[in-house]
């Protein structure tokens, strides 16, 4: 429910074309997309939206060679702080507009429609750029009815703020996925958001320099004891490349980050430790089939 295929560095690359080959790295995710077939992944949702480099004809490419792997892409835009200048002094109406274009029409030209909204709140919090661009996702979800996705910081409890501004734009909570609340053992903050109608995302597998694996584990299962499988997503929000970090940094520092981590580490770990299969049933397919099926 939280994955990407390539972030790059927005405009970076468009001109600097010498720091990312393309050609080389299409064949890679084609890869790396079949051996997550082979563990049983059937859907990714890809949350690559402006701010993270998003090109979904490169995309596109990468789906047509895998076809027993869904890929649903996202429209919104990804800032800590200010929207690109363009937005700056247009209405929010106008942002909201273009994100519905995107779900309606379709995407950067193309007929490929997004199926899910992206926003992005980290630790400065909700600054007023930022707040523009949650009130356009609102809007946007509102006309279109298809879900929210976010990014936020756990440690600074910013989901709370995100469902504040969405509330008050009057969007359904349960239309909303709170991402990487999977970066805490802060169980008020994860039941706070529960209780005000949001699924949380456990989505961040793999990435243990934030919060290492065991706590991670842990705390899906504690929260499963506490009977809310039925509110929680599994992801990793993995990305086969990703230009904002020296390769072999990554690598090293998350060495398991992978599209197959959750199969082949992480439910096993779930298990030990007394998760149900119909609970893995829940987080895994029953609940982002209710995230897509509600308008």
């Amino acid at each position: 429910m939280h994955e990407h295929v390539f972030v790059l560095s927005e405009g970076v690359a468009h001109n600097f074309p010498s720091v990312w080959d393309a050609e080389a790295w299409v064949p890679e995710a084609v890869r790396q997309l079949k051996e997550a077939a082979r563990e049983g992944v059937r859907t990714i949702v890809d949350l690559t939206v402006m701010g993270l480099g998003r090109d979904v004809r490169l995309l596109r490419r990468v789906a047509e060679q895998v076809p027993e792997v869904n890929i649903v892409v996202a429209t919104g835009l990804y800032t800590y702080d200010l929207p690109p200048q363009y937005f700056l002094y247009r209405p929010v109406e106008h942002m909201a507009a273009l994100f519905v274009r995107d779900i309606r029409e379709g995407i950067q030209g193309t007929d490929i429609k997004a199926a899910i909204i992206k926003c992005a709140t980290d630790e400065p919090g909700v600054t007023k750029g930022v707040e523009k661009v949650l009130r356009a996702v609102a809007r946007a979800q509102r006309e279109t009815g298809v879900p929210i996705s976010t990014h936020t910081h756990a440690g600074r409890r910013v989901g709370l703020e995100q469902q504040r501004i969405f509330k008050e734009e009057g969007v359904d909570l349960g239309r909303v996925v709170i991402g990487h609340s999977g970066d805490t053992d802060d169980y008020d903050y994860l039941e706070a958001l529960i209780d005000n109608g949001s699924y949380i995302g456990m989505d961040r597998f793999g990435v243990d320099v934030i919060f290492p694996f065991e706590k991670r584990v842990e705390v899906v299962a504690e929260m499963c004891r506490r009977g809310y499988a039925e509110r929680m997503v599994l992801s990793h929000d993995y990305s086969v490349y990703m230009d904002w970090f020296p390769l072999e940094g990554i690598r090293r520092h998350n060495p398991r980050w992978s599209y197959v981590h959750i199969h082949r580490d992480v439910l096993p770990a779930l298990r030990e430790r007394g998760v149900t299969e119909a609970q893995i049933q829940q987080m895994l397919v029953e609940n982002p089939r209710r995230i897509f099926e509600g308008r």
